[in-house]
């Protein structure tokens, strides 16, 4: 066989491989070192490239800021920032009808800009608003979905693990792509807004609940609003800003926000030893993850590049006659299929090495097109049958709640479509991504 087939027959195993159960990060690499093996001819050579590849990807400076994102992360989701926000905007939005789900919206945009973490945006609101929102006699599905689609918003409003793991894959400025999702975010998080308001207008079933007056609930003054919400403000400012202002990189700002985040934490006195130790461990699984796919990936795209299916590839999608619109919309459609059954990381992991070449001879700005393959891979955290925002969701509801996956489904779908409308919104216009570069 030829290195093309070699390597079409590898892309191929590799779906096989992943539907059968096999973790994402070990089929890249297990087709990694047996294609380069059978292109080469000696397994020791594919030891060496593969082990000097690894070395290689990992050691750059910019990984360091995946820990230390993770780590503010985790620590801002311990000292309870989700909820003193919450908090404070459901004392803004609730005389609304389908205030609460606005609420959990704003306080997940918020949250989101402290984060970059869907899933821990999902544990957090999951917690903290579902039983609130129950409470006030909001359906159940609509109480879970807001959450689910909510929490969408911590990978794509700046810091966000999947544009820093973009910005690796493609040797793009992480700084930048952080700038990028600035409008998108906001735009997002408004479409959901209108959205809620639309479905209590139109929808009044599915969405339950009714507009409060003030004595529904406890009252926060003006001084207290301002302190639950002040440390955030001011974590974001120093960690966004300080990127933006260009006092920090990335990586800097990453250091910044995890020494404020656990100062924020030590001050409200909600981080006791137990915890801290919890977060620490849990950081180092999130951060080994993570890195492990991206070695993974990278040894791939090599293996494809030695075996010259990513030259072919580009020949074909250029000289196809498809355009570059036509690719996109394909792109989309494959990005959005696999995200019923893989997770987001996964998704970028294969197929950015595929379509990079493509992009680039198209010149494809891909500052752009990280935003849009950003909300596409997003919106399969959504969708059955493998969501996993929708899975985080019920765990934390533990198994004796009476909302089942299904219903956490349904509830999302409503908010799965708006961020396909936002996402057509961005491909029409892509100033939306690009005007704050």
């Amino acid at each position: 066989m030829d290195g093309i087939t070699i390597g079409l027959v590898s892309v191929a195993c590799m779906l096989v491989l992943i539907y059968a159960g096999m973790h994402v990060g070990v089929a890249l690499t297990l087709l990694s070192f047996i294609g380069v093996w059978i292109i080469r001819g000696d397994a020791g050579i594919a030891s060496n490239l593969l082990a000097l590849a690894a070395n290689d990807v990992i050691a750059d400076y910019v990984f360091g800021v995946v820990p230390l994102f993770v780590l503010m992360g985790l620590l801002v989701s311990v000292a309870d920032i989700g909820k003193d926000t919450f908090e404070v905007a459901n004392q803004i939005f609730r005389r609304l009808r389908g205030g609460l789900g606005i609420a959990t919206v704003a306080a997940n945009a918020v949250f989101a800009a402290i984060t970059g973490i869907s899933i821990a945006s999902a544990a957090v609101f999951t917690k903290v608003a579902v039983p609130e929102m129950l409470r006030h006699g909001y359906s159940q599905r609509f109480s879970v979905g807001v959450v689910a689609g909510s929490s969408v918003l911590g990978m794509l409003i700046p810091p966000s693990l999947l544009l820093i793991l973009y910005g690796i894959l493609t040797e793009r400025s992480v700084g930048d792509l952080f700038i990028a999702g600035i409008i998108p975010g906001i735009v997002l998080s408004l479409a959901y807004v209108a959205g809620i308001l639309l479905m209590g207008k139109y929808w009044p079933e599915f969405v339950g609940g009714s507009a409060r007056t003030a004595e529904d609930s406890a009252q926060l003054g003006w001084g207290e609003m301002a302190g639950k919400l002040l440390p955030v403000v001011l974590l974001v400012a120093l960690v966004l800003g300080g990127i933006y202002g260009g006092l920090f990189t990335p990586t800097e700002a990453g250091a910044v926000g995890a020494a404020g985040a656990l100062a924020l934490a030590l001050a409200k006195g909600r981080l006791p030893l137990k915890s801290l130790w919890t977060v620490l461990v849990e950081t180092g699984h999130i951060t080994a993850a993570i890195c492990f796919l991206i070695i993974s990936a990278a040894l791939y795209s090599r293996m494809l590049a030695i075996s010259g299916v990513t030259e072919f590839l580009r020949h074909l999608i250029v000289d196809s006659g498809l355009g570059f619109w036509g690719m996109l919309a394909i792109f989309v459609f494959v990005v959005m299929l696999l995200g019923t059954i893989l997770d987001s990381s996964s998704i970028m992991l294969i197929t950015i090495p595929l379509v990079l070449p493509a992009l680039q001879a198209f010149g494809t700005d891909l500052i752009w097109f990280g935003i849009v393959n950003l909300l596409a891979v997003e919106i399969g955290l959504l969708t059955p049958p493998f969501g996993i925002a929708v899975f985080v969701i019920k765990a934390t509801l533990g198994n004796d709640s009476p909302i089942t996956l299904n219903d956490i489904f349904a509830g999302a779908l409503p908010f799965a479509v708006i961020m396909f409308l936002v996402l057509l919104l961005v491909i029409a216009f892509p100033g939306l991504a690009t005007a704050l570069i």
